[in-house]
């Protein structure tokens, strides 16, 4: 469970939020921000019988020794990279300096025993160099220890077939974003998973070894749908 999609609850009380979700079902969250939320997530995560294998923290231009050292603390194995703007996405120089960055943040969380990922949005998919999905160019210049998180929903709204786009990627796809709705790309209309646009099925069996991250960028009643996304996968991947 991406841990953004219950920012407000979370940022009024984190251990109510995260006991919540501990009786949904989940097992393990993705934080977001974890030097700030240093504290609250080694009492919560300890509390409620959760982990953290991945989270999200800017990287790019910023305090990376921080995040790895937080990351460390909290048994987070992935730190991923959650948004790097439309505007560098246009020209290969643009991309290429983005994986460079990456793949030096890389070498310096390798010393916190910690990797790097990258999170996608739709400018992503939607720009193209020579023909070619701008993500598809910008994994072929990371470093193998580089991962990917793919959020399926971005995808589709970005006009890719998604599981084509997962099976191209490979083994370079460490996670997915389990979001479902009606591809929007202001984020309304966002429904429980498999109740929406996205072929989810199809995705799922495209990236059979992912790890799969449940989230909401925004929805009326939050916490539902997060059980109903929940109760979904818990059918579909018996």
């Amino acid at each position: 469970m991406q841990l953004y999609s219950v920012r407000e609850a979370f940022a009024a009380d984190p251990d109510e939020t995260l006991r919540r979700l501990a009786a949904i079902g989940f097992t393990r969250v993705e934080p977001y921000g974890v030097v700030e939320n240093v504290a609250a997530l080694r009492a919560g995560l300890a509390a409620h019988g959760l982990s953290a294998p991945t989270a999200h923290a800017a990287l790019v231009g910023r305090d990376q020794e921080a995040v790895f050292s937080a990351a460390r603390e909290l048994g987070i194995g992935v730190v991923i990279e959650p948004l790097v703007p439309a505007s560098r996405w246009g020209t290969l120089g643009d991309i290429a300096d983005t994986a460079s960055a990456l793949n030096a943040a890389a070498e310096v969380a390798a010393g916190y025993g910690v990797r790097v990922g990258y999170h996608n949005h739709w400018w992503e998919l939607e720009s193209r160099i020579d023909g070619r999905t701008a993500l598809e160019v910008f994994a072929e210049l990371l470093d193998p220890e580089v991962v990917l998180e793919v959020d399926v929903y971005w995808a589709a709204a970005g006009g890719v077939d998604a599981p084509e786009l997962l099976r191209r990627l490979g083994e370079r796809v460490f996670a997915i974003h389990v979001k479902d709705g009606s591809l929007a790309v202001d984020a309304s209309g966002q429904v429980p998973a498999g109740q929406g646009r996205v072929p989810l099925g199809e995705v799922l069996a495209a990236a059979p070894g992912a790890l799969r991250v449940v989230e909401f960028d925004q929805h009326e009643d939050v916490f539902r749908g997060i059980a109903e996304s929940f109760a979904y996968l818990a059918g579909v991947e018996k």
